[in-house]
């Protein structure tokens, strides 16, 4: 049956909330994108690929156009530009959601980004704290050399940086070093020296996984150079234990640590407030012991950096020196030949 020109069309029928709200617009609706994207805000759970398969599945020949000879111009205009706002809209929540999955997924497996601490020897021109230091290879060994080999750090290097000679070789004597062989083709025991390094907590790598069921303690000679932003993330990582938020599971002999690639640990937490007592009274609070066993190891990891940012300037002060030295010899040279005047004679 044809419908006259005359003849007016049935509106479609009204929600019960009256004009406000429409009912959903047909499947071949061109406004059938707008719609879907206004469900896909309202949290119906619709995800960007599903909403784009759905909408091409209705308009499978092309760009979302009315085809209804009803529409004049300037509504074909406006539907464009909201056609295309509903898309730029759609594709902004899609950008901002997968950076949110991306940025949780990377921490999830590389581990909280650590903050970045003003250290106290970070400078240009400063130096270590000895003191920190001192007290940094107190809790090494009372705290973390039952776990924690330093295999390239010898007792003579802490001469004259946190311990006077007569104290290196006392606290050197206290270990038993296996030596030998001797006349007799043997091997013997004799007290530490200063040429000793600091001793092995264990005798092999399998031994140590034995012992920590299955984890490996790493060295800490260059701890704070083999990790990303080492010294912060050290201290992160010491002073960072937290109870595990809800929805995540800890397995027995493990720890929550957001620091820690993966967030479980197997190195329970160390540092706590008394652990500790200092020689000089300083109180031992976490944040304090973090900070000095830090310290230690960053000096442990670079023990050369006072001796190369004093080369440094000692190498700055001679080139300034040569510089003013080359400016004004190229000024003597030069003067000759910028003062002087050239006469042409044009006549003969």
């Amino acid at each position: 049956m044809v419908k006259s020109p005359d003849q007016q069309i049935d509106p479609p029928p009204l929600t019960a909330a009256g004009n406000s709200c429409l009912l959903p617009p047909p499947e071949s609706s061109p406004t059938r994108l707008i719609f879907l994207a206004s469900q896909m805000a309202a949290g119906r759970g619709m995800g960007i690929s599903q909403l784009l398969k759905k909408v091409f599945r209705h308009h499978p020949s092309g760009p979302f156009l009315p085809s209804s000879p009803r529409i004049n111009h300037e509504e074909s205009v406006g539907f464009i530009g909201l056609r295309a706002l509903s898309i730029l809209g759609v594709g902004a929540s899609g950008l901002l959601s997968f950076a949110t999955i991306a940025s949780a997924s990377y921490e999830a497996e590389h581990g909280l980004e650590a903050p970045s601490y003003p250290w106290p020897h970070a400078g240009i021109l400063s130096s270590y704290d000895h003191a920190s230091i001192r007290r940094g290879h107190q809790v090494y060994q009372q705290v973390c050399a039952s776990c924690h080999s330093m295999s390239l750090i010898s007792y003579r290097d802490l001469v004259g940086v946190a311990y006077t000679e007569e104290e290196t070789k006392a606290m050197a004597a206290e270990i038993e070093v296996v030596d030998g062989p001797n006349d007799e083709g043997e091997m013997f025991t004799r007290p530490g020296k200063l040429s000793d390094r600091f001793p092995q907590p264990y005798a092999n790598e399998q031994a140590a996984r034995y012992a920590n069921g299955g984890a490996y303690p790493p060295d800490l000679s260059l701890i704070t150079k083999a990790r990303h932003n080492g010294q912060s993330y050290v201290f992160a990582l010491l002073t960072g234990y937290r109870d595990p938020p809800a929805g995540v599971s800890i397995r027995e002999g493990l720890h929550y640590n957001p620091y820690f690639p993966g967030g479980a640990i197997a190195m329970p937490k160390m540092l706590m407030d008394g652990a500790v007592e200092y020689e000089d009274g300083t109180p031992a609070t976490e944040a304090q012991m973090g900070k000095d066993v830090v310290s230690f190891l960053s000096w442990a990891a670079e023990p050369e950096m006072e001796e190369r940012k004093l080369m440094g300037v000692k190498w700055i002060f001679l080139l300034s020196l040569a510089l003013l030295q080359a400016g004004y010899y190229r000024r003597m040279k030069w003067s000759i030949f910028k003062s002087r005047k050239l006469v042409l004679d044009v006549v003969n």
